[in-house]
């Protein structure tokens, strides 16, 4: 033996790191490739899953904005018909004022009216009976004296 090599024992140490890198290769690299193919795999359906739920929620991001688009219709719409009938409620209440202060105004006028017209009689009757009185002392005594009388009468009158 040349070099103090010992073949045998060479051919041993090969022999078993062979069996051991086989027996490792059996129990070790097989789990831990299933284990790593397993979370390769997981991570691809979480991100399948992802994806999936991404557009999912960009499905209902779109017909929530679409049923907010179709309320923003018809909001505008109902302001718009609530708009209208104010304005309708709006002209009936004035068209009901002013028929109101038509009415307020012809009765006021006819009452005006009338209150005029009683003055007017009431201010002839005094007017007649003045003279009625007048006439009667103007008959009845000297007709100067009566004239005097019935013109101090007629400025006291003025005067209250």
């Amino acid at each position: 033996m040349p070099l103090n090599i010992d073949w045998k024992q060479i051919l041993l140490h090969i022999f078993n790191f062979v069996l051991l890198f086989a027996i490792l290769f059996f129990l070790l690299y097989n789990p831990i490739k299933k284990f790593m193919d397993k979370r390769v795999q997981y991570y691809k359906d979480m991100d399948e899953d992802t994806k999936r739920r991404s557009s999912e929620a960009d499905e209902m991001k779109e017909a929530y904005e679409q049923k907010l688009a179709q309320v923003d219709e018809e909001i505008a719409a109902k302001r718009k018909e609530a708009e209208e009938q104010e304005e309708k409620r709006r002209a009936e209440v004035e068209e009901r004022t002013a028929e109101e202060v038509r009415s307020i105004l012809d009765t006021a006028r006819a009452d005006a009216e009338a209150e005029k017209r009683k003055i007017i009689d009431s201010a002839q009757t005094e007017i007649v009976g003045l003279v009625t009185e007048a006439c009667q002392k103007a008959i009845s005594t000297n007709p100067s004296d009566a004239m005097d009388g019935f013109l101090k009468q007629a400025n006291e009158d003025k005067n209250d």
